[in-house]
């Protein structure tokens, strides 16, 4: 292996996404059976003469529909942080696309934490020489707390340098 590819080697590499615990194919059983539960709701309103009940109800469901679409729509915005001997990168890409990189050297990064008592860490964020970019908001206080460690030691060992293996 030569010296470069060691050097561009990444020390560590995550993608950060919004979480989810609704697959797709659960989120379309969910819909039917709210449709169904909305369709036998509005029937004894359609029996009594109340039939524009039957629009409420069907209004119900295309709103039900359009947030759950709109929450998949959201979770397809993610964070890419990788850490190599020479560079801190993150990509942050939001749920319509726009990217935004931002390039630090880990010689000078640091990370800022605002941390509370009660619910753990609540913000990470990577700041460099007056400049500061919120990562891992994504992720629960818990995983983040995990994600600040495993970058954290990267960083020192980006801060090392590469290692070279003298054959």
């Amino acid at each position: 292996m030569d010296q470069m590819s060691l050097v561009e080697k990444p020390l560590f590499s995550a993608r950060l996404t919004p979480h989810r615990s609704l697959s797709h194919a659960n989120f379309r059983l969910l819909l039917l059976v709210f449709s169904a539960a909305a369709f036998v709701t509005a029937l004894p309103f359609i029996f009594l003469g109340a039939w524009p009940v039957m629009g409420f109800m069907g209004l119900d469901v295309v709103m039900f529909y359009v947030a759950f679409r709109a929450n998949y729509r959201d979770a397809r915005a993610y964070e890419d942080v990788s850490v190599t001997p020479l560079e801190l990168h993150l990509a942050k890409v939001s749920a319509k696309g726009a990217r935004a990189d931002y390039h630090f050297n880990p010689l000078w990064v640091r990370l800022e934490k605002e941390e509370d008592e009660e619910f753990g860490l609540q913000k990470l964020a990577v700041a460099s020489r007056g400049s500061s970019v919120e990562v891992a908001r994504y992720l629960d206080p818990d995983r983040k707390a995990v994600f600040a460690r495993d970058l954290s030691q990267a960083l020192a060992e980006a801060r090392r340098g590469p290692r070279y293996d003298h054959d």
